[in-house]
């Protein structure tokens, strides 16, 4: 009888601690994996987002956390895993923002951290052409926005980028080419 009580514990201390499925040490390796290789781009994506750096480190836990357990819903003929990832991370900060809106809307951005404490060298030109970028990248729609931060931040393929957004490959193609053409525009403006 004691054998028989001992038997049930442990089940259900498994189902309990694995979520009730086995995990093999291979998917474990494989998400870790993917996590070494697409937390930065994937926290400057949603950072891109969400203009907040305390919100963007919680989403980024978020959508690796929700990563983490739809593992098994990945399916590997509808994209690569980094753009599963980032969909997931580009709903979580939809969410997000969403959440504000109803909650309170902010007067002012929070503040970003100034780029002389990103620059060790002191490098003058490249602190200018920093902040010039991000004012460019903040006229910007937040729809081109999106769209640079995932091709560039995240690395996204324009297939990859179809998938997230919900579009036609050639429309993606289409809008990165206006968004980046925008920017362009945005950054050698006259001051």
């Amino acid at each position: 009888m004691t054998k028989r009580i001992a038997l049930r514990s442990t089940g259900v201390r498994l189902g309990l601690a694995t979520g009730g499925e086995q995990v093999t040490d291979q998917s474990w390796e494989r998400f870790e994996a993917l996590y070494r290789s697409s937390r930065d781009d994937l926290y400057a994506y949603v950072l891109t987002l969400l203009r907040d750096r305390a919100a963007a480190e919680d989403v980024t836990a978020l959508a690796f956390e929700r990563a983490y357990r739809r593992r098994r819903t990945f399916d590997r003929h509808r994209g690569e895993e980094r753009g599963w990832l980032f969909g997931i991370a580009r709903n979580a900060a939809l969410d997000e923002l969403r959440r504000r809106r109803r909650t309170a809307t902010l007067l002012v951005d929070p503040e970003d951290v100034s780029d002389a404490e990103l620059v060790n060298d002191n490098d003058e030109d490249l602190i200018v052409r920093r902040a010039t970028v991000r004012e460019a990248l903040n006229a910007l729609a937040p729809r081109d926005r999106e769209l640079i931060a995932l091709k560039f931040h995240a690395g996204l393929t324009n297939t990859e980028l179809a998938a997230v957004l919900g579009v036609s490959e050639s429309n993606v193609g289409t809008m990165l080419h206006r968004a980046v053409q925008k920017l362009r525009r945005a950054v050698n403006a006259p001051v």
